[in-house]
């Protein structure tokens, strides 16, 4: 059996959301060492260092052109080449626009339909026309939480049997090249020298969109009583920007607020760990991988009480309403003012990031992929 995978998501550099999990999946996929099972991983371009190496049963095959790959290149790839996949899976929203084989996608959620004010029209065109055709032509789509699994089968009609919940994983801490036992005075010192961030502050990790809601938080940040603590925003620029960037100086806060950019796995656990506490304020999220990854280390969560955030966070976050300044800032008060809580907050955060990993989260897709493969 061969399974075929767009691997595009995954061969780039500075990975977040989308290419982070077909990255975990490649990299998971890997490392089964099943007989007579192989994978074949199209790319348009070379795959970069980071990506599993090739070896008997995982090879990449190149193909071109670029430009309109899931239109043109991949379907005619796929029609004309004599050992073809089994099956081919897109961990994305785009399938190939024909496909001789039967295949499987993955849609993280439905924000675009949702909030299509929140988007540019080229990239709402995209999202609206090509997931449309995607999510019609698949045998399976895969999702990432039973909000979205129900907005699917909702919007686009599927046999609820067809849309199969798996949810994201969260890397191991040994991985991490901060550990656990390290010292906070020690990480701070490190992260003080290298960002210039002070003892006390609330962080926020993701991408720079409208959707985010981080013009919200930071309006509720101004409202906060506690004006000593600052709030640092890590997460490359996105789309729709520009309001972002510019929001501490309406609501007068600049001081106080400081904007990190990308920041990577060498630095990140550091920055979860000395944090007083993590806010994520999205008016809509697939999953959330933010909130297991502070509450993996040892960080208090708030977050929305919407979408799907509700339902990764479990009893261990503190929920508010995301379009209200005045309640994300009544419940900023509250965690940072009560240290039990957030001792209790942590606690609990620990016990719910077991229940996620990304080990799971492959095999469960794999057997569908082998089931799909076999059943047709």
């Amino acid at each position: 059996m061969i399974i075929g995978i767009d691997g595009n998501e995954a061969n780039v550099e500075n990975r977040v959301g989308i290419g982070e999990y077909a990255y975990e999946l490649l990299r998971q996929f890997e490392r089964f060492k099943i007989d007579d099972l192989r994978f074949k991983i199209y790319l348009k371009s070379a795959p970069l260092g980071h990506m599993p190496k090739t070896r008997d049963g995982w090879e990449y095959k190149v193909i071109g052109p670029k430009k309109m790959w899931t239109q043109f290149a991949l379907p005619l790839n796929l029609f004309l080449e004599r050992s073809k996949p089994s099956v081919f899976f897109s961990p994305s929203h785009y399938a190939p626009r024909f496909s001789p084989i039967p295949t499987a996608i993955s849609i993280m959620d439905l924000s675009y339909i949702h909030f299509p004010e929140l988007f540019t029209k080229h990239d709402l065109y995209q999202l609206v026309n090509w997931t449309k055709y995607s999510a019609k032509n698949a045998q399976k789509i895969f999702t990432i939480s039973n909000y979205s699994r129900d907005d699917i089968i909702k919007i686009y009609g599927k046999n609820p049997k067809d849309v199969i919940t798996t949810y994201l994983g969260i890397k191991e801490i040994k991985n991490m090249p901060i550990r656990q036992a390290q010292d906070k005075i020690d990480i701070m010192d490190e992260l003080g020298k290298k960002f210039g961030i002070d003892w006390r502050y609330i962080l926020f990790v993701g991408t720079l969109q409208p959707r985010k809601n981080i013009e919200k938080l930071v309006e509720a940040f101004s409202k906060i009583k506690d004006k000593n603590i600052k709030l640092v925003i890590v997460g490359k620029k996105g789309w729709l920007w520009e309001g972002i960037v510019g929001a501490p100086e309406r609501y007068k806060v600049s001081e106080r607020v400081k904007f990190l950019d990308f920041v990577g796995d060498k630095d990140l656990p550091g920055l979860y760990k000395n944090a007083t506490c993590f806010v994520l304020p999205s008016l809509y999220e697939g999953f959330g991988l933010p909130v297991l990854e502070a509450m993996q280390f040892g960080c208090p969560v708030l977050a929305s009480n919407v979408s799907s955030l509700p339902e990764v966070g479990g009893d261990a976050a503190v929920y508010f309403d995301p379009q209200s300044a005045e309640d994300i800032a009544q419940k900023l008060d509250k965690v940072l003012s009560d240290e039990k809580l957030r001792e209790e907050m942590i606690e609990k955060g620990k016990i719910q990031v077991k229940k996620f990993s990304w080990e799971k989260t492959a095999k469960e897709t794999l057997s569908v992929l082998e089931n799909l493969a076999k059943s047709l």
